[in-house]
């Protein structure tokens, strides 16, 4: 299915300008509290009615599986040079005016929220390539091809919807993405895949990003990773079985050891995803969500020149229920998840 795209007329164009010159001087940061605490209401007070109707419809709807804005104009000449990494300030806040209107969006979809295991937090995250991590399945990889899957599929807790904003994609470079038609299964690998009898564990990125990149972790964040890569087994596909919802990361997940009938299931499935990817390339100014219960995404790969001109991006993580969440907050006003695992019986959404 194609991704479904608003694009802003002109006149919008310029209430959203507008609206982003009176919050420039009141927000220090899109990511701070007070603004994430606003946004909703600033979304659909200020935002153009048919912006907010179109948001609100894929939030309501289980139609098109993604969904993107465009026609906003990103300020290059404020936005410098794309940054070497991650934790780069430099680009958080020359990004700020586009950082408001990406939260904007997003607060019509959920609420924002980070992972203490992942950028050290953020609620807005930096998508560059970093050198020297060019092989790895993460988005600060190139040269290897980042495998579709689900986002943080590892975990129930997992978001909505994820955002990612174009500021520079001179080369092109395609995010790929694919929708399962669960007609295409046999009635036993639908039953199969809809019983808990697959392995699934956290990416490299979770478990590598701050041993790498510090602060180190603490001895319990170490404990609860250690956890974390003994899972216990789940179900691929959840939900109606007509139009099931799927969690899926086939590079870091597996079958039960020794159960024939799911490796045979997992590896239809793939296939039939595989058969389906398709590509969209996010231009400077483009906002796209993915609805993370029913799409995969990954990204081809590309040769970085680390110039300044390189891919950036811009990524949000949103949920539609931050309560169930809230025994795993850093604190309870910060929507920060320590990763940890989570009993069954606690979880209020069944993945």
């Amino acid at each position: 299915m194609p991704v479904a795209t608003y694009r802003l007329s002109q006149l919008e164009c310029d209430a959203v300008d507008a609206l982003l010159a009176s919050l420039l001087p009141r927000y220090e940061s899109a990511g701070s509290p007070e603004f994430c605490a606003a946004a909703r209401r600033l979304a659909y007070a200020r935002l153009p009615a048919g912006l907010t109707a179109f948001l609100d419809g894929f939030q309501r709807d289980d139609g098109a599986p993604a969904v993107a804005v465009s026609g906003f104009t990103v300020d290059e000449g404020r936005l410098g040079p794309t940054p070497a990494h991650w934790n780069t300030r430099v680009g958080d806040m020359t990004a700020r005016r586009e950082e408001l209107f990406f939260v904007l969006l997003g607060s019509v979809l959920g609420e924002p929220f980070g992972w203490t295991t992942l950028q050290g937090g953020r609620l807005i995250q930096n998508v560059v390539p970093i050198r020297g991590q060019e092989q790895e399945q993460s988005g600060h990889g190139s040269a290897a091809v980042l495998a579709w899957h689900t986002e943080d599929a590892f975990h129930p807790y997992r978001c909505d919807y994820l955002g990612l904003m174009g500021l520079r994609n001179e080369q092109r470079i395609p995010t790929t993405y694919a929708v399962l038609d669960a007609g295409v299964l046999t009635a036993i690998e639908r039953r199969t895949l809809h019983e808990p009898r697959f392995l699934m564990r956290p990416d490299d990125e979770h478990l590598n990003q701050r041993e790498r990149d510090g602060p180190a972790p603490s001895a319990a964040d170490r404990a609860v990773l250690r956890h974390l890569q003994e899972p216990v087994s789940v179900a691929v596909l959840f939900g109606d079985p007509r139009r099931p919802y799927l969690r899926i990361d086939p590079v870091f997940m597996s079958a039960v050891p020794g159960d024939a009938q799911a490796v045979a299931a997992l590896d239809t499935l793939v296939r039939r995803l595989d058969g389906a990817l398709d590509g969209f390339v996010i231009e400077p100014g483009t906002v796209c969500f993915f609805d993370n219960y029913r799409v995969v995404h990954g990204r081809r790969a590309f040769r970085p020149r680390y110039d300044g001109r390189d891919r950036w991006l811009k990524k949000i993580l949103l949920t539609r229920d931050a309560r169930k969440s809230r025994a795993l907050r850093v604190e309870v006003e910060v929507p920060v998840l320590v990763p940890a695992p989570v009993d069954a019986r606690q979880e209020t959404i069944a993945g």
